[in-house]
């Protein structure tokens, strides 16, 4: 007969007393080996060597990967403080020149001095989101010294106090190198959307529609495939790019015929064969004979405030009411009513030429209208700061201003036979650039 064994309760507990033991063994074994591993009590042999090194190290947190806020990044400014006379505003959409002076607790008479320096430049007129306005203010008396506008790395305005009452402004504009850039592509959908995939910016593509309006139906004559090439210059600062650019010639091959743009030392686009691809400018901006009351004269002495400001236009002497006529076509980038300019009105015309009208009593334009040369645009008047009826005339070419008498403006609508050897030569220079593989600016 089969019996089952069984312990004795004295037995049991025995048993029972081996396993809590052995398991005690083993945990402590395992606690061992863990904090002999993670925790040695000697450094590693990397660091042993600079045992004293890296006593005095201190841990910090890991850098963050998101973006630094506001408030991480004015660390800098823990490290490198500011000067406390020294306030820095980045313009943001919406901003203009009163709420701005608000923020930095300038009052508005001095707001309008900065202003009355400006009217011959008329820069802080459109403020752009970007810009920086710096002011810099006497440690003493808080007085404003200094304001500097900056509107990229090669562009800057400097506004500086004179006396107690006015400012006087420099307008920095530095050179930089310019470096040509080939853009190749092939329409997809729209030019616009091409355009932009190559690397164009809308601006220049809405320049380049602008150029060829009378040479290219754009929604009809292109179609999927056709090709394009645009050759740019880029300008660098110190090596760095400053965002400005202009075009330097286009072409467009679509399965018919090709089209073809070169700027030339003229400031305007010629096709190939010489043909302007703008309508000529005319010369004044009126009907008739009006006498110049004052000439271009970057040295002139003001009538009002009596000290040397530039006198960056032509004075034409008329009644009030005269009309005024766009001496280009153009797209008006400009309507305004200032302070002391009075009503006006400016044109940003094809190439890089750009027209302005001043003092007026009555504008018949609104801004973004295309206009035609000859259009009338305005009636003369007697706004703002004037001493008597006139109509101001300013001609801007690559954003300096010449005199409107004497400048060197497209007047006919070929290249002259004088030129022309020079203006081939040009196109060769830029199509030889243009049958290179795609190449693209060095360092960007």
């Amino acid at each position: 007969m089969n019996a089952i064994w069984k312990p004795t309760l004295s037995q049991q507990k025995k048993y029972r007393r081996n396993r809590r033991l052995l398991l005690l063994v083993v945990i402590f074994a395992v606690v061992g080996f863990v904090g002999y591993y993670y925790f040695p009590t000697s450094p590693p042999p990397e660091l042993a060597k600079t045992g004293a090194q890296v006593q005095d190290k201190q841990t910090y947190p890991e850098k963050p990967t998101e973006p630094l806020n506001q408030d991480t990044a004015s660390m800098d400014n823990l490290q490198h403080p500011v000067p406390e006379h020294i306030l820095k505003r980045t313009i943001q959409p919406g901003d203009n020149l009163s709420t701005i002076f608000d923020s930095v607790k300038i009052n508005q008479t001095t707001m309008f001095q900065i202003v009355a320096a400006d009217e011959s430049l008329l820069a802080l007129d459109i403020l752009r989101p970007g810009n920086i306005l710096t002011f810099t203010l006497d440690k003493k008396n808080r007085q404003l010294m200094k304001m500097e506008l900056f509107i990229h790395p090669a562009h800057q305005i400097v506004y500086q106090r004179v006396d107690e009452n006015s400012f006087e402004y420099k307008d920095i504009i530095l050179s930089g190198t310019w470096e040509p850039q080939l853009l190749d592509g092939e329409i997809e959908g729209s030019f616009y959307q091409s355009a932009l995939a190559v690397g164009l910016s809308e601006q220049e593509t809405g320049n380049i529609t602008y150029l060829f309006k009378n040479k290219l139906k754009f929604s009809r004559d292109l179609r999927a495939g056709d090709h394009f090439q645009v050759v740019r210059s880029l300008q660098l600062l110190d090596g760095k790019l400053t965002g400005q650019s202009h075009i330097e010639a286009v072409r467009f091959f679509t399965r018919k015929h090709h089209y073809t743009a070169f700027l030339f030392e003229d400031g305007n686009y010629y096709d190939e064969r010489g043909e302007s691809l703008a309508r000529a400018f005319q010369r004044y901006p009126f009907k008739g004979h009006f006498r110049i009351s004052s000439p271009f004269n970057l040295a002139r002495l003001h009538p009002i405030t009596k000290r040397i400001a530039p006198h960056k236009g032509v004075d034409f002497g008329m009644p009030v009411g005269t009309p005024v006529y766009a001496t280009g076509d153009g797209i008006v980038t400009r309507v305004k009513n200032h302070r002391y300019a009075g009503k006006y009105i400016e044109i940003k015309h094809e190439g890089r030429y750009m027209t302005r009208y001043m003092h007026l009593s009555r504008i018949t334009v609104k801004r973004g209208q295309k206009i035609k040369r000859g259009e009338r645009i305005a009636l003369s008047g007697n706004t703002g700061r004037s001493t008597g009826p006139h109509l101001h005339y300013e001609i801007h070419i690559k954003g300096r201003t010449v005199n409107p008498i004497t400048a060197k403006i497209p007047m006919a609508v070929s290249i002259p036979k004088s030129k022309f050897k020079l203006f081939q030569q040009r196109v060769s220079e830029l199509v030889s650039l243009m049958e290179q593989p795609v190449f693209d600016l060095i360092g960007t």
